[in-house]
């Protein structure tokens, strides 16, 4: 193959990824550039060369989502945003969680979550699909949490696709990403933390 193609190529990865990344709304711009020299530490480029900077969105969809994922903690739900890059790593994530919560005797019941693949398909999407379950394996209680999931959404006047099976996610449609940068505010693991413990009363 060509190496100005390949060189492209890549070019082009480096590109898309750090739009992404940006669109996100997740990351400054110095935790971006340190993501992609990490992404594209075997490749002769030199990411400092790169300049990038916050989004102007509006936040107006984030807004409303966050408002249910905080609220879900009254009803003993662990809500994370950005939790892991796909679904094994965000089970992952959103169980060590639930059991730093438990260690500090906090009552958990359920999670949800949504995934940075979740949040690239939004963007490119405009769809946002939320990942549910409980921490027992339980079928019963998956479906609860399940359906407690989705009557948040819908109280923020989402458009929401879900067959009200544990079998499927429930996603939300349309869904423009909309997050901006905002410096003040935790997400992921350490976020979600943080707001479910404002929310509860030691068990």
């Amino acid at each position: 193959m060509n190496s100005d193609i390949m060189n492209q190529d890549l070019v082009d990865e480096l590109e898309y990824m750090e739009e992404l990344l940006t669109k996100s709304g997740f990351f400054d711009s110095e935790e971006i550039l340190e993501i992609l020299e990490d992404q594209f530490i075997d490749e002769d480029i030199d990411i400092s060369q790169y300049s990038v900077s916050s989004n102007d969105f509006s936040n107006e969809n984030f807004s409303k989502l966050e408002n249910a994922f905080t609220n879900l903690a009254s009803e003993k739900i662990v809500a994370i945003h950005n939790c892991g890059y796909d679904i094994s790593e965000g089970v992952n994530d959103a169980f060590e969680l639930y059991v730093h919560l438990h260690n500090n005797k906090f009552s958990v019941e359920g999670f949800c979550f949504y995934t940075f693949e979740d949040i690239e398909e939004s963007i490119c999407e405009c769809k946002l699909k939320i990942t549910f379950g409980d921490f027992e394996n339980n079928e019963e209680m998956a479906l609860k949490i399940g359906k407690i999931v989705f009557k948040y959404l819908k109280e923020e006047n989402f458009n929401i696709a879900w067959d009200g099976t544990i079998n499927n996610q429930i996603e939300i449609y349309p869904f423009k990403w909309d997050k901006s940068y905002d410096s003040e505010k935790e997400y992921e693991i350490e976020g979600a933390y943080e707001v479910f413990i404002k929310n509860q009363v030691l068990k």
